[in-house]
């Protein structure tokens, strides 16, 4: 059974008895042409959006941030205090997802992304860029927002291979973002970044009005069920231990982000390129995830993510602990390129999971409640990191991400069903 949010003309076997007969642009299905706008937005939006982390601490410093110590506490602050209202708001979204579609909420999340970007550019100190990044999370969420359509409207079976896709548009976005932010900083100054960001998701924003379909009617149930029961749906196991390990996961990869920049500084401190060189670490996991993104999806797809997915997380918590220990930023680099490839099926593993185990009716609600998780995450994790970072030093913090990683392998063995994903018994 598809989601409430599939475009009807292209349903799989199975799908409601309100589908009609199939649609096609040319030859395509229409999830498959949505897929590729989807890829296409993106790629355009990930190049804007990659170059917030690199730029940010030094964006922090221009705005009258200079203690090495207290920069680092903010840096964490301001990557991470967004995650607090996208997660509050991403289950409302969802349940909005359910009654009006998906599409509408992949717009809005692109049109409210690029007004935060412009607004940010202006910003005069860095508690205004705190209550923009807060207001970003309200407003924006795009991520979740394309995986939730892209999920609703691909075939089961087709799942992992669209997913892989979909993130090879995300992570080329992020391996030519930090590059080009890098230069753009040098050329245009910090403020020039947050511009460029604007003008990418309003770019993604336009693709999406005018070239994605959906024919979206909602489940009859819905018709007269009050705001309780559009936001609430029962909690079932494996959906309990999916959305703890979209949280695990996500800190344990978060933590890392925002101090990559004060690393490089801390590896190379008479460099006056530290923002071009931050750029290529952070690039460097994006072009492994290229590489093997689609490789990624089709070993979900033949395999199966449950069995995958502790596998991934295994090597990516191994790959930690040595980038502890480097003392040039290549080795990083190398190292972050390894990290990139073994990180690659998560997400998508995650999603292919959350549809397999959930009935179309509440899917976007849901999938909307796991973005919140992976958002709780990325909040707790970039926060954290900072922390650690100016307490104990930023290599403590990747001893922290593998202990993490390595531990959340450990609970999903342990906690997720091997069970018939038809057999949904509620806690």
């Amino acid at each position: 059974m598809t989601s409430s949010c599939t475009n009807r003309g292209d349903a799989p076997e199975g799908a409601s008895p309100l589908a009609s007969p199939a649609k096609h642009s040319g030859k395509q299905p229409v999830w498959l042409r949505n897929l590729w706008v989807c890829t296409l937005v993106s790629f355009i939006v990930s190049l804007g959006m990659s170059q917030l982390a690199p730029i940010l601490p030094l964006y922090i410093n221009e705005l009258g941030v200079t203690d090495e110590q207290a920069l680092a506490r903010w840096s964490g602050l301001v990557f991470g205090c967004n995650f607090i209202s996208l997660a509050v708001f991403s289950p409302l979204w969802g349940a909005l997802a359910d009654r009006v579609g998906c599409k509408p909420m992949v717009v809005r999340s692109t049109l409210g992304l690029s007004i935060c970007m412009f607004l940010m550019g202006l910003a005069q100190n860095v508690w205004q860029l705190v209550g923009l990044r807060l207001l970003q999370g309200m407003l924006s969420g795009f991520v979740g927002a394309v995986i939730t359509l892209v999920m609703s409207q691909t075939p089961k079976e087709r799942g992992g291979w669209a997913m892989g896709v979909l993130m090879s548009g995300l992570v080329s976005g992020g391996l030519i973002g930090p590059l080009a932010g890098g230069w753009l900083s040098e050329v245009a100054g910090l403020r020039g970044n947050f511009f460029v960001m604007s003008a990418c998701a309003f770019t993604g924003f336009l693709l999406l009005l005018f070239l994605v379909q959906e024919d979206f009617r909602p489940a009859p149930e819905q018709a007269g069920a009050g705001w309780k029961e559009r936001l609430t749906f029962p909690l079932t196991r494996p959906v309990l231990t999916l959305f703890l390990t979209s949280f695990v996961s996500q800190f344990a990869l978060m933590n890392m982000a925002p101090v990559i920049t004060v690393f490089i500084q801390e590896l190379t401190p008479e460099s006056r390129e530290v923002a071009l060189l931050s750029g290529s670490v952070f690039a460097s996991a994006g072009l492994a995830s290229i590489l093997f993104g689609t490789t990624s999806g089709r070993l979900l797809d033949a395999c199966g993510p449950a069995r995958v997915l502790p596998f991934l997380l295994l090597a990516a918590g191994l790959l930690c602990i040595p980038q502890a220990l480097v003392r040039q930023p290549w080795q990083l680099a190398l190292l972050r390129f390894a990290f990139g490839a073994a990180l690659v099926g998560v997400l998508p593993a995650l999603s292919t999971l959350i549809k397999a185990h959930c009935p179309s009716t509440y899917f976007s609600r849901v999938s909307s409640s796991n973005f919140s998780c992976q958002t709780l995450g990325i909040f707790a994790g970039a926060l954290c990191g900072g922390q650690i970072a100016a307490l104990l030093g930023v290599r403590a913090v990747f001893w922290l991400g593998a202990i993490t990683l390595l531990l959340n392998a450990l609970l999903f063995c342990r906690l997720f069903p091997a069970e018939n994903p038809q057999a949904r018994e509620t806690l």
